[in-house]
């Protein structure tokens, strides 16, 4: 197909920007805890205020008809360049107070006319491999979300508000690449907007009952672990005393090159075999990881490294076959409003999870932390066995 490879890689590049602003936050903590400007807790929010702002955007968006009524990459442009201002404002905030907090709500907000604009728009380019498609955006978006932790660790001792300035300023750059890009010659058939009478139906057919019930056991775990594995390297010197990398460089490996991989082979594996058995088994594996990567490090760096490196690929490799679970088994008309229901109610536990591992870490610590994050995927590999045997 003419332009497909070239407007593909120039989408892929452009939401790879434009979502390093998601885990900013995250990547100025060390620097932030160094100077005694936050504590653990009150970072964690830095992070959870994005999961809420994207929440609350997916709903205003699904509500309003957005990716029906404005022009895709009109909107992409827009809340590319409001997520990339917002993240710009930070340094100009006390680090952790009420204005930082709103304005990573707001980057969050924004970003929901990012990432599943973002999808849609692949979809255009998609003839028999809608799969690997999505595989693909969810490859764009851990590259992106991993992205910022590479700053502190190409220029050691930058200080937090770089951090988040070079985040911003990669944002504006994603919202310019945009521009280049074409849409495909089928874009893909509009989102009917969301009604809540509607939404009830998530609970009605046990098909997506079980696919939603896997996808929060996912859900559960994957910001969780992104947001506190770069903190966990970092601390338990993985990094600098095994192989000599700094922590963020080993968090990006784990998070972005690692997930990219895992996104992107799980969606070719899925398209050809057996959907719900490739989430369930994506997600044994993940638990698996989160249960013995804590007293791994204690034991030996060098299987916690490993551990990690594992846990980044399978901790993401499931993540867009549950939205493809759902528009399977959906009414047509109801994809949307099941996507909506589906990426919100996710969002909300991620909010749970990040600021309850934050509040936990403390009187746990490292060796048993992360173990509490296994319990999402193990409840939700037995949803999706379970919706496997339904579903033949």
């Amino acid at each position: 197909m003419p332009g497909k490879v070239r407007n593909l890689a120039l989408l892929a590049a452009a939401e790879v920007l434009v979502l390093a602003v998601w885990f900013a936050g995250t990547a100025a903590l060390p620097a932030l805890l160094a100077e005694g400007a936050v504590g653990g807790s009150r970072g964690g929010l830095l992070t959870t205020a994005v999961q809420i702002g994207f929440v609350a955007g997916t709903l205003t968006s699904a509500i309003l008809a957005l990716a029906d009524r404005v022009p895709s990459r009109r909107l992409f442009l827009l809340c590319a360049v409001v997520a990339g201002l917002a993240t710009l404002g930070m340094a100009a905030v006390p680090p952790a107070g009420p204005a930082a907090l709103a304005l990573r709500f707001v980057a969050g907000a924004a970003i929901a006319g990012v990432y599943p604009i973002g999808m849609k728009l692949a979809a255009g380019w998609a003839r028999g491999d809608l799969g690997l498609m999505i595989g693909l955006l969810v490859a764009a978006l851990t590259l992106g979300s991993a992205s910022p932790h590479l700053l502190p660790a190409l220029l050691p001792g930058l200080p937090w508000r770089s951090i988040y300035l070079g985040a911003g300023l990669l944002a504006l750059a994603g919202a310019g690449l945009i521009l280049l890009f074409r849409e495909g010659p089928a874009p893909a058939a509009p989102r009917p907007p969301f009604r809540f009478d509607h939404a009830l139906e998530a609970w009605r057919d046990r098909r997506l009952r079980l696919a939603n019930a896997g996808y929060l056991g996912h859900m559960w775990e994957l910001y969780a672990m992104w947001a506190w594995i770069p903190l966990f390297l970092a601390q338990a010197g993985i990094g600098p005393s095994l192989i000599g990398l700094p922590a963020g460089v080993l968090a990006f490996a784990v998070i972005g090159l690692m997930g990219a991989l895992g996104a992107v082979l799980a969606g070719v594996i899925a398209d050809r075999t057996d959907r719900a058995l490739v989430c369930a088994a994506a997600m044994l594996a993940s638990g698996t990881c989160a249960l013995l990567i804590g007293p791994a490090a204690a034991f030996s760096p060098a299987l916690a490294l490993g551990l990690a490196l594992v846990w980044g690929a399978v901790v993401v490799a499931d993540s867009a076959q549950f939205s493809a679970c759902i528009a399977s088994f959906a009414p047509p008309a109801l994809v949307g409003t099941m996507l909506t229901t589906q990426t919100c109610l996710g969002f909300l536990l991620t909010a749970v999870t990040i600021q309850g591992l934050a509040a936990l870490l403390p009187s746990l610590g490292w060796e048993w932390g992360f173990a509490l994050l296994a319990i999402g995927p193990f409840l939700g590999a037995a949803a999706m066995l379970r919706l496997r045997r339904l579903a033949r």
